[in-house]
């Protein structure tokens, strides 16, 4: 007696860019925050803290705002990803990873856990460079002839 397997295959439907988007800064969110929660691990980093030092920088309500202010971003990124029409997203995409590929690799920077931050700083920046990438080949559309542009509209009104 012989069985007969039928197999069935799996729908792959399309995500949408806006989805891609919100979570890949998801994930970047989560990977940073890790990142700065596993540091306080290595050898010394609590007593620092203590002592009120971060790296080389006093501990202080400017020094907590301005990390405040540094991770708001991405995590606003998310919502905003999802929120935004498609020109002001692509936009504000592009614009936020090229201002976070300077601010990720600066982690590096004194690191004595090398290869810890090392990963770390390479994990964040293919998440950077993947959010680049849906956000530089974002899909567009040319106006076809039986739908007028925004100017013909316009112009109709």
């Amino acid at each position: 007696m012989s069985t007969r397997q039928t197999t069935t295959t799996l729908e792959d439907q399309p995500v949408p860019v806006r989805a891609k988007l919100a979570a890949a800064w998801t994930s970047f969110v989560f990977l940073y925050a890790y990142v700065d929660i596993l540091n306080f691990f290595t050898p010394g980093a609590i007593a620092d803290i203590l002592n009120g030092k971060v790296f080389k920088f006093d501990l202080s309500q400017t020094f907590s705002t301005s990390a405040l202010a540094l991770v708001s971003v991405p995590i606003f990124m998310v919502v905003l990803s999802m929120t935004l029409p498609a020109r002001a997203n692509r936009i504000a995409n592009l614009v936020v990873v090229a201002l976070y590929v300077p601010v990720t690799v600066f982690n590096l920077l004194g690191a004595s856990w090398l290869f810890f931050y090392g990963l770390g700083v390479v994990l964040e920046l293919s998440l950077l460079a993947l959010i680049l990438r849906y956000a530089w080949t974002w899909p567009s559309t040319a106006p076809s002839a039986t739908s007028p542009d925004r100017e013909t509209a316009r112009a109709r009104q």
